[in-house]
C-alpha cells in the first residue's frame, strides 16, 4: 500500500504540529522542517485545518497549530479523508493503456479495496498524539518562538 503525496505531506505536517515543542510555526518553516516544498505544505495546511485539526492565525505573528481535535484525531480515519482515491488500480479508459478487457468480471479491484480498508483500520488504533511522541521529533530544530511586538 502506498500513500498519495499529498497524504504523506499532510501527515508530516500533522506530525511536526504535534510535537510537544513545536508551538506555532508558519508554513515556511513547516515546509523546511519536512524537507517539502512550500506550496505543497500550504495545500496541506488548507486541507488539515478545513478537517478542524489545525487552527491558522493570519498576518504577522501568525501561524499554524495543533488542535486538540488534531492531536486526538485517529490516523487511519484521517488517512480516509486524505486518500481521495477510489481504487488502488486504474481500470478505467482514461490510462495510457485504455480501458482494461477484465474490468467486467474482475474480482480483484474488490479485493484491493478491502486491503486498503484493513490497512487503515490497522491504522485506527494508533493516534496523531501516539505518533507525536516519538524522540526523533523532539531533535528537530525548530524555530525560536516569536514574541509579539
Amino acid at each position: 500500500m502506498r500513500l498519495s503525496a499529498f497524504a504523506d505531506v499532510c501527515l508530516r505536517t500533522i506530525m511536526v504540529l504535534g510535537a510537544p515543542s513545536a508551538g506555532q510555526l508558519t508554513s515556511r518553516q513547516i515546509a523546511e522542517l519536512i524537507n517539502t516544498p512550500y506550496n505543497h505544505v500550504t495545500k496541506a495546511v488548507l486541507e488539515l485545518r478545513t478537517l478542524g485539526l489545525i487552527d491558522v492565525t493570519r498576518g504577522r505573528s501568525g501561524g499554524a497549530s495543533i488542535t486538540a481535535a488534531g492531536l486526538n484525531s485517529s490516523v487511519g480515519t484521517l488517512l480516509r479523508h486524505l486518500d481521495w482515491r477510489e481504487d488502488v488500480v486504474d481500470c478505467s479508459p482514461s490510462t495510457n493503456a485504455g480501458a482494461c478487457p477484465l474490468a467486467a468480471g474482475c474480482r480483484l479491484r474488490q479485493a484491493l479495496r478491502a486491503a486498503r480498508e484493513a490497512f487503515y483500520a490497522s491504522l485506527d488504533e494508533l493516534t496523531v498524539r501516539e505518533v507525536c511522541t516519538s524522540p526523533a521529533l523532539q531533535t528537530l530544530p525548530f524555530p525560536s518562538p516569536r514574541l509579539p511586538n
